[in-house]
Formats: structure tokens, C-alpha cells, sequence
């Protein structure tokens, strides 16, 4: 199946074709159909199987192409960096359209994102914690929300917005169609789902076995204690340009960022205990060149897209 075939707009398809897309990734070729038909839906799709086209493209479709400048689709996402590139993943495919998309987030001035509801928006993209501030102040209101998209859903629960997330849906009508994308499914997003989906749809993409031909995969095998040692000098390559590595907890993250520092190595961490300025800031970094090795944990590292990495560390 090709976008051609997909019973989309053609200002839609123009907008794909733009982008140098033309065939839906597998969660895409499952979920547009069902999201098109206006099912409710839980997805299970690891990051980098093309999720978010699978949910802008059909509310894009389903909102029609006008202006109505009332919130008639909500994307909740757990943090500010995955708001934007939604944000911009709406502007890319809904480029040829009247409909206007916003984004809202904490750990930014609120004054352009308050302007930017007042001058009306069809589509909102928003973390749990800056939409509820904005719900409260009665800045934001989901009375007319046809759809409801509940992005990286056990992310938002690692993260503490489960609660958030359902005062925020009971101010939704219950007359709306909502999809659920994750990439695990713990019983407590399985219960939440429970709640507020009505006879969904289950799809579900497995990860790639084998990694993609353009990753050269190794392993080093060493003893615990020369471990910093042994990265120090895969850091130091030349080939090593830009790289990101992962650790397995918070504090192991903030840990290694320090012993590479007394290893002549400049690095900067993104985890889920740093606030949303502080995790904007080190990606900011790490973007503009001005540190070239991330120290991330999965959770936080999840559904960023940064180009041009050359390798990755999983210490």
C-alpha cells in the first residue's frame, strides 16, 4: 500500500510527498484505516516505527479543512521536546490546509503559547502538567475535542501524569474518539485505557530483530571497573563524532557525566528527574555542537529525533 492509496486528501498527500514519504511504515498502514473510520485504538509501536504520522495524518483528514479556531483535537505527550516535534510533524503534513495546530508546554514563557490559543487553534499539542495550568486558569477549554491522542502513554505514567491525564480527559466529551499509543503495555496504562476507550481496536508492531543495515554493531567485553576507561577511548576517536550514551539509571547518568568531565570528556545528561528547561537546554547543547556526547537514560532519550548521530553506547 502506498499514501496514494489511502483515502486521504489530496492536499494531505501533496504534503507527504513533500516530505520524500511513500509508503506508510507498517504502524502507519494499520492505524491510519482504523483512525480514518473514527475507532477508538490502542497502539503498541516502539519509537521510530513512524507513530506520529500514524495519528496527525487521519485527525488532519478527520477535522476537515476549515478553520473552526475551536480545539476539536488534543495530543497529550510527556514532555516538551516530544511536543514540538509533533508540533512540526502538523505543520509539515498539514501545510497545505486552513487548520491551525498549537503547542504548549512547561519550562517556557507562557505569554506566545497564551496568544497563540487566543488567536484560535483546531489541533493542540500539549504535556499533561502546562495544559492543566492552562485548564485551571480557564485559558484552555475541551468542550468541543472530537479527538484525543495520548502519545508515549507509559512514559506519561513513568513520569507521574496518570492523575493529570484523567482530569483532563473528564473535561472532554465522552462522544470522541480516542487512540493510545505505547510502547508497553503495564497493567495500569492497560486499566487507564480501560476507562477511556470504548471497544478499541488492538494493533500492535514489533520491533526490528535485526538492526538496520547501516548499523554496525559491536560488542566490548571488560571488567566493571575499566568501563569509564574503555568509553574514554571509544570517545576519543576520530571517527566518534557525535554520539550518544545510555545508562540505566538517573543517577548513573548524572555519575558518568561527571567522570567523563575528569576525563577530559564534556558531556551533559537528560533524564526524568530534570526539569523541562534543563533537558531542553543539554539537547540544545548537544544540537548546536557545543557538547558532542548525550548521557540519557531510555526513558528520557525516547522519541527524540536527533540527526546525524554516529554512535551510540549502551554502557
Amino acid at each position: 500500500m502506498t499514501f496514494n492509496e489511502m483515502d486521504l486528501k489530496k492536499e494531505i498527500k501533496n504534503a507527504i510527498a513533500k516530505a520524500g514519504y511513500k509508503e506508510p511504515s507498517p504502524i502507519q498502514e494499520k492505524a491510519i484505516p482504523l483512525m480514518l473510520e473514527g475507532r477508538d485504538m490502542i497502539a503498541c509501536a516502539q519509537t521510530g516505527t513512524g507513530k506520529t504520522a500514524a495519528f496527525a495524518l487521519p485527525i488532519l483528514q478527520n477535522l476537515g479543512n476549515r478553520d473552526s479556531r475551536m480545539i476539536r483535537a488534543l495530543v497529550l505527550t510527556p514532555t516538551r521536546e516530544l511536543a514540538v516535534q509533533i508540533f512540526d510533524n502538523f505543520k509539515k503534513y498539514g501545510r497545505y490546509l486552513k487548520l491551525r495546530t498549537a503547542v504548549v508546554y512547561g519550562g517556557a514563557k507562557q505569554g506566545p503559547q497564551i496568544a497563540a490559543i487566543g488567536r484560535g487553534c483546531d489541533i493542540l499539542v500539549a504535556t499533561p502538567g502546562r495544559l492543566m495550568d492552562y485548564m485551571e486558569r480557564g485559558i484552555v477549554s475541551l468542550a468541543d475535542i472530537q479527538m484525543f491522542v495520548l502519545d508515549e502513554a507509559d512514559r506519561m505514567l513513568d513520569m507521574g501524569f496518570i492523575g493529570d491525564i484523567r482530569k483532563i480527559a473528564k473535561a472532554i466529551p465522552a462522544e470522541r474518539q480516542t487512540a493510545l499509543f505505547s510502547a508497553t503495555m503495564p497493567k495500569e496504562i492497560r486499566k487507564l485505557a480501560e476507562e477511556l476507550l470504548q471497544d478499541p481496536d488492538e494493533i500492535e508492531v514489533a520491533p526490528e530483530s535485526t538492526p538496520a543495515e547501516t548499523v554496525d554493531q559491536k560488542i566490548c567485553f571488560t571488567e566493571r571497573d575499566n568501563k569509564k576507561l574503555i568509553l574514554k577511548e571509544f570517545l576519543d576517536r576520530s571517527d566518534v563524532t557525535r554520539s550518544i550514551v545510555f545508562t540505566r539509571t538517573k543517577r548513573g547518568a548524572d555519575r558518568l557525566v561527571r567522570e567523563l568531565k575528569k576525563l577530559g570528556i564534556n558531556s551533559t545528561s537528560i533524564h526524568g528527574d530534570k526539569t523541562q528547561g534543563q533537558r531542553q537546554s543539554a539537547l540544545e547543547h548537544f544540537r548546536s555542537g557545543k557538547v558532542n556526547v548525550l548521557v540519557a537514560t531510555d526513558v528520557a532519550a525516547r522519541g527524540l529525533d536527533i540527526p546525524k548521530i554516529s554512535h551510540v553506547f549502551n554502557y
